[in-house]
């Protein structure tokens, strides 16, 4: 009886460990049939997430900065569950809108919308949708422009709650009703099986999947990455931020140095809160005096691929990011919670930067664009089309 007990256990073990990867009969690097038929994702070649080859430039002060928490560490599986979650359709109540429709790979991730549709062309959202690659290194780890998710988990949540956006929310169409809908397909508990070791799918598990893959999406590859690669020296004085590029235009050039140097030392003092080589925002950053008498606290997304689209700024006023410069030269408003470095005394600070300068930081800005981030295939559509 002890030995029928014993292999009992073992055969509802390995009948468990089965189910988890996809199937009774399905080994665990084979790609269940119902994932196959509706994504290209390959069980037995996992797209490398957890593990980024990086620059040297993005050492431990750059690590320093990571927003992730110990508890949802990227790992390969379930990142690639969140590239899936990202790109669905079906995760909005009439399968016409994912996250990816207001977030575009083409354009960093972003929406070249001023506001981006939801549901329904009859209401679009409150603001303008933000970049979200190097979204990692925001060490406060707050979300949104108006900082009001803790991090990227509870950031996951919102749209999907948003009935304007994915209309998951209220008592006709809750959280549990996307899960039924999840539940039914196909492809979503084999995908949380092999991500997670069971089937079951719960919004926290939605959460940590879709916030690995969007701390995953790092923009380490645009043109200013390639000549600040052939500088950098992490002894250098300022690690060689203020060093000419190779690679740069006599104006990109000029541009690079009035970003890197501060206001007093005759520059704009830019990378005081746009810290490179991310190019996140600082931690103690406040807000940019965008309207007088400004009370709330903002953040901004990276400046990577800054030059693909605008329009710019949580509510999306300006269109070219000439228009960008020209109010940190010489428009930024007073008022309660403006950040003390576009102060000069109790007053606004003024660059009065000539029409030449201020045309070198646009064109420093495009040297930003991070054409791998916008193609590579990880970060892509998974779905067949």
């Amino acid at each position: 009886m002890r030995l029928a007990g014993t292999a009992g256990l073992v055969a509802s073990a390995l009948t468990l460990a089965l189910a988890a990867c996809g199937g009774g009969n399905t080994p665990r690097s084979a790609t269940p049939a119902g994932v196959a038929k509706v994504t290209t994702i390959d069980f037995a070649n996992v797209a490398n997430y957890a593990a980024p080859t990086l620059p040297a430039y993005f050492d431990r002060t750059v690590k320093a900065l990571d927003n992730s928490p110990a508890s949802n560490a990227v790992n390969d599986r379930v990142a690639t569950l969140g590239r899936v979650l990202f790109y669905d359709l079906r995760l909005s109540t009439n399968n016409r809108v994912s996250c990816a429709s207001c977030h575009q790979q083409a354009f960093g991730f972003t929406d070249p919308m001023r506001f981006s549709n939801g549901i329904s062309t009859a209401a679009t959202t409150d603001f303008h949708a933000m970049r979200l690659g190097n979204l990692r290194y925001w060490r406060p780890g707050t979300t949104f422009w108006n900082r009001r998710a803790a991090n990227a988990e509870a950031q996951a949540s919102h749209p999907l709650h948003s009935l304007v956006e994915m209309g998951w929310g209220g008592p006709v169409h809750g959280f549990d009703a996307l899960i039924r809908k999840m539940d039914a397909t196909d492809y979503y508990p084999d995908l949380f099986a092999w991500a997670f070791g069971s089937r079951t799918i719960t919004e926290a598990r939605v959460q940590q999947a879709l916030a690995q893959f969007v701390r995953s999406l790092i923009s380490s590859s645009s043109r200013w990455d390639t000549g600040y690669a052939r500088v950098f020296s992490p002894d250098a004085p300022n690690r060689a931020l203020d060093v000419d590029l190779p690679n740069f235009s006599p104006q990109e050039n000029r541009g690079r140095h009035l970003f890197m140097t501060g206001v007093a030392q005759g520059g704009a003092g830019c990378s005081s809160c746009h810290l490179p080589p991310t190019f996140a925002l600082a931690a103690n950053a406040r807000s940019n005096g965008l309207d007088a008498g400004e009370t709330r606290l903002f953040k901004a997304p990276s400046l990577r691929n800054v030059g693909l689209t605008g329009p710019y700024m949580h509510d999306g006023r300006f269109t070219t990011l000439a228009q960008v410069v020209d109010f940190y030269d010489h428009r930024v408003q007073a008022g309660p919670a403006l950040d003390d470095r576009l102060r000069q005394g109790r007053e606004p600070r003024r660059l009065n930067l000539g029409a030449a300068d201020r045309a070198a930081l646009v064109a420093f800005l495009m040297t930003l664009s991070d054409r791998t981030l916008t193609t590579d295939a990880r970060f892509g559509n998974p779905f067949r089309r």
